[in-house]
């Protein structure tokens, strides 16, 4: 019987942009308005199939708040991947796209990031443009964006899916 590949995956983005609140949607499979604040670095682990393929993914939630940001460099080290997450109801969410880019692919240049949408079902607060995220999708190279809402659970099993394929496929091309 193979055995099963954990793959570490991170989760990034501002504090308060639904990071902790996704994870929970897809762990537990219920939504929580009052998660509290990720103090550093929190982890989960949700086994998943990928092609037959037994997988484990090994979920870092990083705290998003800026007094905590000097120390996910080192927490990002041997990550395969990343979700991305900002709020579409409050632009300054993607003022420091660049900055959680820069954490995340301190380890590596190439390591494929998700970019999300969080609280979609707020769809009358939603102030950001769509050609404005397919830009920053561009400039900064993430494989795709989705949307999510994790009170209704829109898309929040597909993320998942989504980079973990994608991390698959990075670790082949690139023989780790």
């Amino acid at each position: 019987m193979p055995k099963s590949k954990v793959l570490k995956t991170i989760i990034t983005g501002e504090g308060g942009v639904g990071k902790t609140t996704l994870l929970h949607r897809y762990i537990e499979g219920k939504f929580n308005a009052n998660t509290r604040l990720t103090i550093g670095v929190e982890f989960f682990l949700k086994e998943i199939t990928i092609d037959e393929d037994s997988i484990f993914l090994q979920i870092w939630d990083f705290g998003g708040q800026e007094r905590f940001r000097f120390l996910l460099s080192n927490y990002a080290k041997g990550a395969k991947g990343a979700l991305l997450l900002f709020d579409l109801t409050r632009p300054l969410t993607l003022n420091t796209l660049e900055e959680w880019v820069n954490i995340c692919r301190s380890d590596d240049p190439n390591l494929p990031i998700l970019l999300i949408g969080s609280k979609a079902d707020l769809e009358e607060m939603i102030t950001i443009n769509e050609d404005l995220i397919e830009s920053l999708k561009s400039e900064f190279k993430f494989f795709d964006y989705v949307r999510i809402s994790s009170k209704t659970g829109e898309n929040v099993n597909e993320v998942f899916e989504k980079i973990a394929r994608a991390i698959v496929n990075h670790v082949e091309k690139s023989d780790i």
